[in-house]
């Protein structure tokens, strides 16, 4: 099955919004096997967009549509493809009770255009809409499937998930055999390296395949294949998975899609350990990827952005003489790093403290380079370990690279815990 994702909207155009859309559904769609050869992004305008459709039913068989659906007469979409398939238009009357429902609930009077969010197309199948207003649709015709989809993620992805795939599955993968995945989660390696150690299993791995995909300060592997059943999947998928973690144990930090923050909070929470962090250049990011996470609250004892100096004397009890000085080694410094750990460690009398320092940019600090960052963890009755890191990036990258290079350290350390608690046990 080939597919092509068109996202419709003048303001994916000029830049004012980023197209996140199609990266999701390229996932989506790879992941229950079909192949995604065209993403098209065009305008509000009803003959370029009947163009664009003409070009894709011509070389896809499925075409997903994002966007186009709201009130305003430039959402064109249903419109174009109703055109294109030279069929009518008409209200879904589900749809439509709950718009209606949704605005009496307000005490707002509807004005007469929301009911072109109630559009349905003669012949297909309404996609109801739970996140949002505008009804989805999907259609068959000439040997074409078509989905159209709702343009803002909040909505489109739960459509998505609760109504246009399980009509895929039973209207046009019919005769496939369903898709088994598993995300294989990594940090404190990039992709490129991961790539490397893996080379020889994913040019030799047909069934289970691997695909890798990367993120600041992170990187996923998704394995995947085709079988009748789940239990039958499972066994290759697994076999494959272990033959991946022996390639980089060390990095690999959970076998579901869930970020490193969360298995870290669920470890520590596990165990009764408790941590508190001091922050200057992420401004208080790893306390914010941490506070994320339900149930940190039961680890996460509180956090300092101490972003000036003064800060740092005053709430973390920096000595003078670390900061500023002919002699000092400057905030952004290995010391100084050591000091915010231990400090914040002693303040909240927490198991863990965590700190971070260093230059996000643009410019230099200290007459020290963009991308230097000290990170540091303290540990009750354990010596300070502090990590020098000379990242890439513009600032907020930099930032983010920061936060996750510190909880991977953290995860490290948790993990040799656990290893070392569970040899004392097995004696």
């Amino acid at each position: 099955m080939k597919a092509e994702i068109i996202a419709v909207g003048t303001e994916l155009l000029l830049g004012q919004i980023v197209n996140t859309n199609a990266q999701y559904l390229s996932r989506e769609l790879a992941a229950m096997g079909i192949d995604v050869y065209y993403q098209t992004v065009v305008g509000d305008n009803m003959e370029r967009l009947k163009e664009a459709l003409r070009l894709s039913s011509s070389r896809a068989d499925i075409v997903i549509l994002s966007g186009g659906l709201g009130p305003t007469q430039d959402d064109l979409t249903k419109d174009a493809l109703a055109s294109l398939l030279n069929r009518s238009l008409h209200i879904d009357r589900m749809a439509m009770d709950r718009i209606e429902r949704f605005f009496q609930d307000r005490g707002v009077v509807m004005t007469e255009n929301n009911r072109r969010q109630a559009i349905a197309i003669e012949g297909g199948t309404p996609l109801p809409n739970e996140t949002g207003l505008a009804v989805g649709n999907a259609i068959t015709q000439d040997g074409t499937h078509y989905i159209v989809l709702p343009g803002p993620p909040k909505e489109l992805i739960p459509m998505f998930e609760q109504q246009a795939k399980p009509w895929l599955l039973q209207h046009v993968l019919t005769d496939e055999l369903p898709i088994y995945s598993k995300m294989l989660k990594f940090a404190g390696i990039g992709e490129s390296a991961l790539d490397e150690r893996l080379s020889d299993l994913i040019t030799e791995q047909t069934d289970p395949t691997i695909a890798l995909y990367a993120k600041d300060g992170e990187v996923t592997v998704r394995i995947s294949t085709k079988a009748a059943s789940e239990s039958e999947a499972m066994v290759r998928l697994d076999e494959l998975q272990e033959r991946i973690r022996e390639r980089g144990p060390e990095f690999m930090y959970a076998s579901e899609d869930v970020p490193i923050e969360k298995v870290i909070v669920d470890m520590m929470a596990d165990r009764g350990l408790t941590l508190s962090a001091a922050e200057s250049c992420t401004g208080g990011l790893v306390a914010e990827s941490l506070t994320s996470v339900p149930g940190s609250a039961t680890m996460f004892l509180g956090g300092i952005v101490s972003y000036t100096n003064e800060m740092k004397r005053k709430l973390v009890h920096i000595p003078q003489a670390l900061l500023e000085g002919d002699d000092a080694p400057g905030a952004v410094s290995r010391e100084v790093a050591q000091a915010l750990a231990e400090n914040i460690r002693l303040i909240t009398d927490s198991d863990f403290g965590l700190s971070v320092t260093g230059v996000a940019g643009p410019g230099y600090a200290e007459r020290k380079p963009v991308g230097l960052v000290y990170i540091g963890l303290a540990q009750r009755g354990r010596e300070t370990e502090v990590h020098k890191l000379n990242l890439q990036g513009n600032r907020e990258t930099i930032r983010l690279r920061a936060t996750k290079a510190l909880l991977y350290r953290l995860w490290r350390r948790l993990v040799s815990e656990g290893s070392e608690q569970t040899q004392q046990d097995e004696v």
